[in-house]
């Protein structure tokens, strides 16, 4: 689906008050859309249940934060990152995602849930495009994926290691620094960064 869909280089925005929603199982298959995920993302229910949450990855998606998110949710902790996804027909649109694990009654993982909102434009084009565009170059310049994803997962924990702090401390510092509400200026993103 996605994954063949040309990028066209537009970028698609929800409300300030709107929130994307979804809920995955344990493999990260989707077990839950709201309306605002399937219209941002242009799938229906048919489209996207009990398929893969990779179904709307964008490819200038670095590997790294997906790690450091897996990692995080796996050992029971919820995680702040922002994220570009891709919609059916190739537009993007970015996100600050909140992402829990989702527990039963013996606190057992069993799955995970997602809240999205708009994330501040000014974070995402003064530093998280220039951070991701850096990360995805290292994956690239390894012929083996893993390789490459493990040497911008050392890029990002080196950058965290110089600041002293966790990646979340990151998130939310970006968020307290930055002063100025959300602009809804397209920023296109393409195939070749």
């Amino acid at each position: 689906m996605a994954q063949n869909t040309r990028l066209t280089g537009v970028e698609r925005f929800i409300e300030r008050d709107e929130i994307i929603v979804t809920k995955t199982d344990l493999k990260g298959k989707i077990i839950y859309a709201n309306d605002v995920f399937m219209r941002i993302s242009q799938v229906s229910e048919n489209d996207c249940l009990g398929k893969p949450h990779s179904l709307i990855r964008h490819p200038e998606m670095p590997r790294c934060i997906f790690q450091l998110l897996w990692d995080h949710l796996q050992n029971g902790q919820e995680i702040f990152a922002y994220v570009v996804n891709r919609a059916l027909n190739g537009d993007h649109y970015w996100v600050l995602a909140h992402v829990t694990p989702s527990v039963d009654e013996d606190g057992q993982i069993i799955g995970y849930h997602s809240n999205r909102r708009l994330p501040n434009r000014q974070i995402v084009t003064d530093t998280i495009i220039p951070l991701y565009k850096s990360l995805l170059q290292e994956e690239q310049r390894h012929a083996n994926r893993k390789e490459g994803m493990q040497a911008s997962l050392q890029m990002v924990q080196n950058m965290l290691a110089e600041q002293g702090m966790e990646y979340d401390e990151f998130i939310c510092n970006l968020n307290n620094q930055s002063s100025s509400a959300p602009t809804y200026e397209p920023v296109a993103i393409t195939a070749n960064g």
